[in-house]
């Protein structure tokens, strides 16, 4: 039988200082890989109120006997990202397990694009949600992957969302940012299966993080299944973990949607 033990490994995880990239850098940490934190800057993880800091989270992936390191990017800017993922593996010597959790339904000068349909939303709220969610990960994945071809060895884990695989009047560039993640993820996985890489994606349901509570209104939970409550991040961070282990070695080019 296979296993999760990720003793050894390299893990870069976007968007880590926070949210459920912070829960799926601890539960790899956990798992014995070592952890590149990261954020946009280091007071973000501050924002809802989920940690200290970035430098903080580092700290508590070292606390578990792992190494870590906290670094900064805006990976909105090409530029930045090719300079972040230098330094990454310059630091640590190479990376085996990229997951690409940064983005989010964020307006160019709001929490949320407001309005957030696709009619009367601001041309400046349609470019930042797709440089957020989709440019960010395909520049990602151009610089870890051609790292990772060179090696012929990685795990790949782009993170969308299950709006992008519903209709929706709320959110819909997101979603369709969402959905353009899934599609390259598919394309992405064909490019790199030569070399042994893996390219998978995970769609999350709602789940409560700091962001989350401080952005919507969540309805009563109570008498609902746990399938019909909205997700604990353990949840998400358990199928991420699968992904990004063993168990996952033929899987390609999928996937999970969480709904």
């Amino acid at each position: 039988m296979t296993d999760m033990n990720l003793s050894g490994k390299i893990a870069l995880v976007t968007g880590s200082s926070r949210g459920l990239g912070r829960h799926y850098a601890l539960y790899l940490a956990r798992a014995g890989a070592d952890v590149i934190i990261h954020d946009v800057s280091s007071a973000a993880a501050a924002q809802f109120g989920e940690a200290a800091s970035g430098e903080a989270v580092a700290d508590e992936i070292r606390a578990l006997g792992r190494r870590s390191a906290f670094l900064t990017a805006n990976l909105t800017d090409p530029a930045q990202v090719e300079t972040f993922v230098r330094k990454a593996i310059d630091q640590f010597g190479h990376i085996d397990i990229l997951v690409n959790n940064a983005g989010g339904d964020i307006g160019a000068n709001t929490p949320r694009p407001d309005p957030n349909n696709a009619i009367d939303i601001k041309v400046e709220d349609i470019q930042a949600v797709l440089n957020v969610n989709l440019l960010n990960v395909m520049c990602m994945c151009k610089f870890v992957g051609e790292h990772m071809r060179e090696r012929r060895s990685g795990k790949i884990i782009n993170v969308g969302s299950s709006a992008g695989h519903m209709a929706t009047t709320v959110g819909i560039v997101y979603a369709a940012a969402k959905a353009g993640i899934s599609h390259y993820t598919l394309c992405l996985a064909e490019e790199l299966r030569p070399y042994s890489v893996n390219v998978n994606c995970i769609a999350p349901a709602a789940t409560y993080t700091g962001r989350f509570m401080a952005t919507r209104e969540v309805a009563s939970q109570e008498g609902l299944s746990r399938l019909q409550q909205v997700a604990q991040p353990d949840d998400m961070a358990k199928i991420v973990m699968f992904l990004a282990s063993s168990q996952a070695d033929y899987l390609t080019g999928e996937t999970v949607i969480c709904r």
